[in-house]
């Protein structure tokens, strides 16, 4: 089969076309039929090598990318929720070397959930782990309230255009910040406002904020005080950024506000993805598409990636949807 491989770290460079074994699954695992893979800044940073917290975890050579949407091929011997034909979508072995680019991959049951009815594979593709991420965030860690208040860094990016409408599904009065030209763009995902963080400081015109989600990629102590400054007493801080632990300086300023600060590393969990597809399908939920590329244009999709400027979601197509083979 057909796989994006890397035989070291580096820049776009050092992805692969390769032909690979097609994976066998374990009896935990399903088989599927790769159609569609998201591609997140996580795959480009894995690829130049991973920061502190993933480094220990990579092996190289590996098949990069972490969002499937596709077919099961095959059931392992222990796995009842799934069959052959099955259309599904999920998250690889994080961050295994079976990642998403590929033909085939094979992976846990338990991180795979059937599709969104209402979509087809290549935006189903867009959907898992930025999903996830936002749902880890503002859902579980961020325990989000009807009536509550959330300001959203980086709301016009796939994690935080999902965290928009996770908030907006939970009742809650959305505020995104973004540059002026996805204004409209959030709107229409129904945020409540929009802060232009280029000619607005949001620390100036907020207050009383129950929620913070830091969905951007600045990694700056200066920023999450501003941030802290909009809480209210008792809030949640919540930073997508696992690898810029809260420093002395932060820590002490939670404390202070009686505040609780939160690291998101995502939670590979079959029941979530399956609300998200029901949230998908009911229309409350809507999944932003920025570009498609085909498999063999991976290190335009990176480059693309690495500018920080995507609206939603950057996505590979394997094979076309009306090609069974």
């Amino acid at each position: 089969m057909k796989a994006i491989r890397i035989n070291e770290f580096g820049g776009p460079e050092v992805l692969k076309l390769e032909q690979v074994e097609r994976p066998v699954p374990a009896p935990d695992e399903i088989l599927v039929k790769v159609y569609a893979s998201g591609v997140n800044p996580v795959d480009w940073v894995i690829r130049n090598g991973g920061n502190d917290f993933l480094r220990p975890l990579l092996t190289l050579p590996m098949t990069l990318g972490w969002d499937a949407a596709g077919i099961v091929e095959k059931v392992g011997s222990d796995v009842k929720d799934f069959k052959k034909g099955d259309e599904v979508y999920g998250v690889p072995n994080f961050p295994g070397s079976n990642g998403s680019y590929a033909e085939y991959l094979a992976a846990k049951a338990s991180q795979f959930a059937l599709k969104p009815k209402s979509i087809g594979f290549n935006q189903a593709a867009g959907v898992p782990l930025a999903a996830l991420v936002a749902w880890t965030g503002a859902v579980e860690l961020g325990k989000l309230q009807s009536g509550q208040r959330i300001l959203i860094h980086g709301a016009a990016g796939g994690v935080g255009s999902f965290a928009l409408q996770f908030a907006k599904s939970k009742g809650a009065y959305a505020i995104g910040t973004a540059s002026a030209q996805n204004h409209e763009h959030l709107k229409d995902l129904g945020a409540d406002e929009v802060i232009d963080y280029k000619n607005k400081q949001f620390e100036e015109v907020l207050h009383d904020i129950d929620v913070v989600f830091d969905a951007s990629p600045l990694r700056d102590d200066n920023e999450r005080l501003k941030s802290l400054k909009v809480l209210k007493e008792g809030g949640i801080l919540v930073s997508t950024n696992i690898d810029f632990p809260f420093s002395d300086v932060v820590t002490k300023a939670l404390a202070k506000k009686g505040a609780k600060g939160e690291l998101v590393a995502p939670q590979m969990k079959q029941k979530w993805l399956e609300q998200i597809a029901q949230l998908i399908d009911v229309g409350k939920v809507q999944v932003t598409i920025s570009r498609v590329y085909p498999l063999e244009e991976v290190a335009e999709a990176h480059r693309e990636s690495e500018t920080w400027h995507v609206r939603g979601k950057l996505i590979l197509e394997i094979r076309k949807e009306d090609k069974q083979a």
